[in-house]
């Protein structure tokens, strides 16, 4: 894993390799799909909206897309334990 950066840094103890924003419990990852999901925001929105520099938005989005294979493991790994755990299926009422 590369050094943090600016705004960037490894978050001891994490189960996930890629970065969050210094001093925030925010993934990379979670700025990327943000801004790049199914309900985009600008960066300019994300920094407004989550109270983070718009230089910290920019560095996180580089940070993904300079470390994809790294982050779609951690996210297929996440995905699969949802799954394993059942956690992936509706809730059945008491006594069903």
């Amino acid at each position: 894993m590369s050094e943090p950066r600016g705004y960037l840094e490894p978050r001891p103890g994490s189960n996930y390799r890629q970065f969050f924003l210094r001093g925030r419990r925010i993934r990379a990852a979670v700025v990327y799909e943000a801004v790049h999901g199914p309900d985009p925001h600008t960066p300019e929105e994300f920094a407004r909206e989550y109270g983070v520099p718009l230089d910290a938005v920019r560095e996180a989005l580089d940070h993904v897309a300079n470390k994809l294979p790294l982050i779609e493991a951690e996210r297929d790994r996440e995905a699969a334990d949802v799954r394993a755990r059942g956690l992936d299926r509706p809730l059945r009422p008491w006594g069903s």
